[in-house]
């Protein structure tokens, strides 16, 4: 196994056009590769799996510098598994379709049963953890099925800030998720900004922010839309 400054040398080798040093990089990193792989395993062929991986490896390389304060595996996880994600939501469409919209009426069931239940709605860990997909994946389920649900995550008790509440990320690539989710939200505009702090990270309902911003439930349903799709597009999920 490289070590840390190996392996910055070889990225820094790789990036002047050593060719010799990035073959090297991507076989020390072909375990790295795989268990990302593993986590789109039968939404495509495997080789054309590990094919896409790689492709994302290659980017991590080419676009890594030393000042970004991270080790390099835990920025070039996200490219990986973003260049599976791109390949599926745009090239794999009618491969991804059949998943996606059967994850996204379970998760409109699972809903349904607890607004009957008179529960709140669950929130996107809470469907992860039920049906064993990643919130990613209930998401981009969501997205591709046309299945854009009233979510929240409720805010912690002790009012921790925003950054602290996205998510509760564990492993590298979460945690850079996190990191690249945060400075994605911040680029929005005002407004979309605080429909999206409203329901996502102070639980309110469509009506509740429609009445706040003083606009209707069907315009703040259309916007937030538009938002989720904006803030899936910039981070890749």
């Amino acid at each position: 196994m490289l070590t840390h400054e190996e392996t910055l040398k070889l990225i820094l080798d790789a990036q002047a056009g050593n060719d010799s040093a990035k073959e090297k990089l991507v076989l020390e990193n072909v375990p790295l590769i795989k268990s990302i792989v593993k986590r789109f395993k039968g939404r495509l062929e495997y080789d054309d799996l590990m094919q896409l991986g790689a492709m994302g490896f290659l980017k991590a390389i080419a676009n890594f510098k030393p000042e970004y304060e991270v080790r390099f595996s835990t920025y070039a996880v996200p490219l990986i598994s973003g260049e599976i994600k791109r390949f599926l939501r745009d090239d794999g469409a009618i491969k991804v379709s059949r998943w996606a919209k059967t994850l996204a009426q379970k998760i409109a069931i699972f809903i349904d049963e607890r607004q009957k239940l008179g529960e709140n709605d669950p929130s996107i860990e809470e469907i992860s953890q039920k049906f064993g997909y990643d919130k990613a994946d209930v998401l981009f389920a969501m997205e591709t099925s046309q299945y854009l649900l009233s979510l929240s995550d409720s805010p912690d008790e002790d009012g921790s800030p925003l950054e602290d509440r996205i998510t509760g990320a564990k492993s590298p690539d979460e945690n850079l998720d996190v990191m690249m989710l945060k400075d994605a939200i911040k680029t929005l505009p005002e407004r979309e900004k605080k429909i999206i702090i409203l329901r996502y990270f102070r639980d309110k309902t469509q009506s509740e922010v429609a009445k706040e911003l003083g606009i209707s439930q069907v315009q703040v349903s259309r916007i937030e839309s538009k938002i989720l799709k904006k803030l899936r597009e910039k981070i890749d999920i």
